[in-house]
């Protein structure tokens, strides 16, 4: 029996889908951004927990539905209101070129890190995808002997990979973020992967409209507003047993 050869208007259809894509410019950043929010970026997320071990050690976060509303509170109250807008407006001041205004927001995310584990965190996780861009001639003379936090070097790796929407940017960031926050959780609590994702793909649709309340906080309203998390990851500086730096 032979085997039936693909018709002209078969062949034709699967042109004009693939076609339809050329036009999609959000494609051409998509690889970027999933590299940017992917686990295997080297930049040592795997040791930093941002005050989740804290939070079940004493007993804040047990299961999978007390992950989901602590995540749910950073997400809206920390993220949305702290990380993010200033995500965008060092995305903004890097598709400019403006060393001052770019320095500036990275300078006051520093600031507004409330532990010295936290600090460390953004410090050493911006310091290695720093290294990134330099190991890889990307980093830009505009910027010349300066070096950021993770939130900064995140925007400015974005856009030097071809990524120019602040938005999805943002979005990639808070994915990564709760991607690994869910990784963390698997190692600190008694939740198996699959409780873990449950959370995820339950507060995933609550990522972009983050991106969306960021983009509307004023400059003079950026801020986290999240004292128990300031005050655990304080009392985790001084954890006896622990698996994250943070």
């Amino acid at each position: 029996m032979s085997v039936p050869r693909e018709g002209p208007t078969q062949a034709g259809a699967a042109d004009g889908d693939f076609a339809s894509y050329q036009g999609d410019a959000g494609l051409n950043s998509l690889p970027s951004l999933l590299y940017l929010c992917g686990q295997s970026l080297p930049v040592g997320a795997f040791s930093w927990s941002q005050g989740l071990e804290g939070a079940c050690a004493e007993g804040l976060v047990r299961d999978g539905p007390g992950l989901r509303l602590w995540l749910l509170d950073i997400l809206c109250s920390g993220l949305a209101r702290f990380d993010l807008p200033v995500l965008l407006r060092c995305h903004q001041a890097a598709q400019r070129e403006d060393r001052y205004d770019f320095l500036r927001w990275d300078a006051l995310l520093l600031a507004g890190r409330e532990s010295a584990e936290l600090l460390l965190e953004e410090e050493q996780m911006g310091l290695a995808l720093c290294r990134i861009l330099r190991v890889q001639n990307l980093w830009p003379s505009w910027l010349a002997g300066c070096s950021c936090g993770y939130v900064a070097a995140f925007a400015l790796a974005a856009l030097l990979l071809g990524c120019p929407s602040a938005g999805r940017t943002a979005c990639a960031y808070a994915m990564g973020w709760l991607q690994n926050q869910a990784v963390a959780a698997c190692k600190c609590l008694p939740l198996g992967q699959s409780a873990a994702q449950a959370v995820v793909l339950e507060l995933m649709p609550l990522v972009a409209r983050s991106v969306a309340s960021a983009a509307l906080v004023p400059d003079e309203d950026i801020g986290s507003s999240l004292p128990g998390l300031g005050v655990t990851a304080s009392r985790h500086e001084r954890q006896y047993s622990r698996m994250f730096r943070s």
